[in-house]
């Protein structure tokens, strides 16, 4: 209830006969819910005010509340005079505040959720069956369907609906000048989803077999690269950045850790679950790219650190996710990206300087580790769950004894 926040009796009075009264009592007991501070709840609760008496100026019913009208709503607050609106005006609470009411508004009816992107909505049924069947048969991820399905959609606008009479000449043609502007990661997945389009079409004989060869590859020399990974020193000092006692710190060890033991992707711990750690067994069961299922040991200190911070996490989501934002509202992590967040401030906690600053740092440290410690190439790539030995090999490279063993001289240099 609202009575529950410091608010002084004749701003209670105002918010409940307001042009929200009705719905202000419910908004504060779902923001206490979700965790927020009584400070940024009354905030959020003085901006649900201030959205409804505009609304109500601009001659609208709440119903009507959506991203267009917020986002007219947040120009509209520097030159605010709504008359009684004590929310602010260029504060950004107030926006905010006035996005978590709208998201209380559709939980109870009173508004519509946003329809899904016109993208989708006006995809071709052609690009609509390769999302399926990616989803189905190789396990893609929303991030990679969205990023596929988009160049696809562009090569049917390019090259024609009638991908029967699709050649390659028009395939290389249509890649080549599509990526003259482009960065390197770019072409890389545009030349990627080209692919896995024409495999798709090619499997269900709507265009010439082998199509997908077509495509012409990126210049790319394997392994002429070193894998850019932490010195153990340097992992030391990332561990003892996430010391403490605090929700936060309890969390980023655990993290930490567990991509720096096991090596596991960033998106391996977001969609990580409660049911995937098997405490009898010591073994955590990873599920990542194309549905690749395996188990893999917990380390003690891993374990212990995953355990301490499941004990002090006190609010249940009502997902079962493992790892969730440390600050209200308390929400499973939507992608790795929030993974590679952890990683990223925990380096510069340590103070550490690297390169790479993601989650896929540590999974590289963690490989050169275990290859460090003399474990084969064949079961580093069981835990990487590599699909085959020449990915793992790109490790062996930081052997550099091992490399200095055998490595020629140069000719000029022989006497």
């Amino acid at each position: 209830m609202l009575d529950t926040y410091p608010v002084a009796p004749k701003t209670l009075r105002r918010l409940r006969t307001g042009p929200v009264g009705a719905f202000i009592d419910g908004f504060a007991d779902a923001l206490e819910r979700d965790g927020y501070s009584a400070a940024s709840a009354e905030r959020y609760i003085r901006a649900a005010d201030h959205l409804g008496r505009f609304m109500l100026m601009s001659g609208r019913p709440l119903a009507e509340v959506g991203p267009q009208m917020l986002e007219i709503f947040r120009r509209h607050l520097p030159t605010c005079s709504c008359p009684d609106a004590k929310g602010g005006k260029a504060n950004h609470h107030v926006y905010f505040g006035a996005k978590r009411f709208r998201e209380y508004l559709i939980r109870i009816g009173v508004c519509q959720a946003g329809k899904p992107a016109t993208a989708e909505i006006c995809e071709p049924n052609i690009v609509s069956g390769f999302r399926q069947w990616m989803q189905k048969h190789r396990g893609a991820k929303p991030a990679t369907l969205r990023l596929y399905c988009r160049d696809a959609t562009t090569m049917l606008e390019l090259l024609g609906h009638d991908v029967g009479g699709w050649d390659p000449k028009r395939v290389r043609t249509f890649l080549l000048d599509s990526v003259g502007k482009c960065s390197v990661s770019t072409v890389e997945k545009r030349v990627t989803s080209a692919r896995a389009f024409l495999r798709y079409l090619g499997v269900h004989g709507l265009c010439r077999a082998g199509l997908d060869q077509a495509v012409p590859a990126l210049a790319h020399w394997r392994l002429s690269t070193l894998p850019q990974c932490l010195a153990p020193d340097d992992v030391d000092r990332l561990i003892a950045a996430c010391d403490g006692h605090s929700l936060r710190t309890l969390r980023d060890r655990a993290i930490i850790l567990l991509l720096v033991r096991l090596g596991v992707r960033a998106g391996d711990l977001a969609n990580l679950r409660m049911r995937d750690i098997e405490w009898e067994t010591g073994t955590l069961r990873v599920s990542g790219k194309g549905r690749y299922e395996v188990r893999l040991p917990l380390p003690q200190d891993a374990g212990e650190a995953l355990l301490r911070y499941l004990e002090s996490r006190s609010r249940v989501t009502g997902d079962d996710r493992v790892f969730v934002r440390n600050i209200a509202p308390f929400k499973p992590f939507v992608s790795g990206d929030a993974i590679s967040s952890v990683v990223k401030r925990a380096l510069k906690r340590a103070k550490v300087s690297s390169p790479a600053k993601g989650a896929h740092l540590l999974r590289h440290t963690a490989a050169t580790e275990m290859l460090r410690h003399g474990l084969p190439l064949e079961q580093i790539g069981m835990i990487l769950r590599h699909r085959g030995i020449d990915t793992t090999a790109y490790y062996a490279r930081i052997d550099f004894a091992l490399l200095r063993r055998i490595a020629q001289p140069w000719p000029e240099v022989m006497k």
